[in-house]
């Protein structure tokens, strides 16, 4: 087998349609990605930020809106995030590069959850997980989500904000990835 390495490219709060902290993913994405000598694959977990910052709950004097500050851009709905993700995958697979993407975790709990969000967050994993447009799907909202409370992350794997994972968590996510996908 042939040695290979990992390229992570991902910007903590980094959102796939518009800028903030970072470039867009979308607009990042052929110089921080495609343009990596030898890239056979790709996996996208991008679109969390967009849909979390979407449907925060506004108040211009609440705790969130210096934080909301931060990600300017209008807000986005589940069918943006789609088409963000189809044009990601249209250019992947223009250079024959294979594309794989991580559901949405959960994150109710956290200070920027609201029913409208989870429900997009819902409908963008449906889609990423029956859609067929990815070349394989690493299901990291079946392995976070409380299976008495799916749209939280289970107690022994958030890092405390009910947003990120702790090193139990992000362990389980490593073990939950089939290697075979990557040659």
């Amino acid at each position: 087998m042939a040695a290979g390495y990992v390229s992570n490219q991902g910007i903590s709060g980094n959102r796939l349609l518009n800028d903030g902290i970072g470039a867009a993913a979308l607009a990042r994405f052929d110089r921080d990605v495609l343009a990596t000598p030898g890239l056979g694959y790709v996996v996208l977990s991008v679109g969390g930020n967009d849909l979390g910052i979407s449907f925060a709950p506004r108040d211009d004097d609440g705790p969130l809106a210096d934080f909301l500050k931060m990600f300017p851009g209008a807000p986005v709905t589940a069918d943006d995030v789609i088409a963000g993700y189809r044009q990601l995958i249209a250019r992947a697979h223009e250079r024959g590069v294979r594309v794989y993407a991580t559901t949405i975790a959960p994150y109710e709990g956290a200070e920027i959850y609201t029913p409208e969000g989870e429900s997009a967050r819902q409908a963008v994993n449906e889609w990423i997980r029956t859609g067929g447009a990815f070349d394989a799907v690493l299901d990291f909202d079946a392995v976070w989500r409380d299976p008495d409370r799916p749209s939280r992350i289970r107690e022994d794997f958030h890092a405390g904000d009910q947003l990120h994972g702790n090193d139990a968590g992000y362990r389980a996510l490593a073990d939950s990835i089939e290697l075979s996908l990557f040659g």
